[in-house]
């Protein structure tokens, strides 16, 4: 048996306005677990935000929030957040670097309406209007407490400050064009790999990964058979094997390459 785990954004469905994906994509998935392997989401995305559309293709388990949440045949195996006190004073911190955060939790975002704020914010927020998800959690609420966060700097931020600081508790991963994805120190992409290998008691050399971007780059480095979709160059080096992009079919034709479908 062999266990195959998938970047959601770029990957599986495209990363822009349409989200598509792909038809080939859809067989590929459904292909390889008839053939008796076992298929992971492994998204940065925290567990709300796995919508039903993505849930349909009939994964056996997701790896969330960059590994801070494991679930396997519906079943939660792991969940770590993080004491309010810290996210409380990382919100003020966040504050006062000027950057432009969002905060992600298992249940739900929350915006902070006293840090900066960008047309990319509210872009952002529409398309989660649209899905149905709430936009006005604040970090002024008195549930308030996340899981990862991200942010985007401005001219204005504080960068030198908000890596020192920030990066006493958090894994700071540079997505590029001044976005940034913070997880906490002792979880990543790769840990929750290793963690599900042990408990399904599956040799490393059986496991696969597919995804396109710097925050895949420790997935993909927990692996032997590592790949990298079509277009994705800052990638290629780290990979053993590149596929096309997602809509010339690249998630079918890796797994085609690995015999996996």
């Amino acid at each position: 048996m062999n266990i195959i785990f998938f970047d959601i954004d770029g990957t599986v469905i495209t990363e822009d306005d349409y989200m598509i994906i792909p038809e080939s994509t859809v067989t590929a998935i459904r292909k390889t677990r008839e053939r008796g392997n076992l298929t992971f989401i492994n998204t940065g995305r925290t567990e709300f935000n796995i919508n039903s559309k993505i849930r349909s293709l009939g994964f056996d388990g997701m790896i969330c929030g960059c590994g801070t949440y494991i679930e396997y045949n519906n079943e939660v195996i792991l969940y770590s957040s993080l004491e309010q006190d810290l996210c409380r004073k990382t919100a003020q911190i966040l504050r006062e670097c000027r950057v432009i955060p969002v905060y992600e939790h298992k249940d739900g975002y929350f915006f902070d309406k006293y840090a900066e704020t960008s047309d990319d914010l509210e872009h952002f927020k529409e398309f989660f209007v649209e899905d149905g998800i709430r936009t006005d959690r604040q970090v002024s609420d008195p549930d308030f407490v996340f899981d990862k966060f991200v942010i985007w700097e401005t001219p204005r931020s504080d960068m030198e400050r908000f890596r020192r600081e920030i990066g006493e508790n958090f894994q700071i991963i540079n997505r590029g064009g001044g976005f940034f994805e913070n997880v906490p120190i002792g979880f990543s992409k790769a840990t929750a790999i290793e963690k599900i290998l042990k408990i399904l008691n599956i040799p490393k050399e059986n496991a696969y990964a597919i995804g396109d971007s710097m925050n895949d780059l420790p997935m993909l480095r927990a692996v032997p058979n590592s790949i990298a979709m079509g277009g994705a160059q800052k990638l290629y080096p780290y990979v053993s094997y590149i596929t096309d992009p997602i809509l010339e079919d690249g998630l079918y034709n890796a797994l085609e390459h690995f015999n996996l479908i």
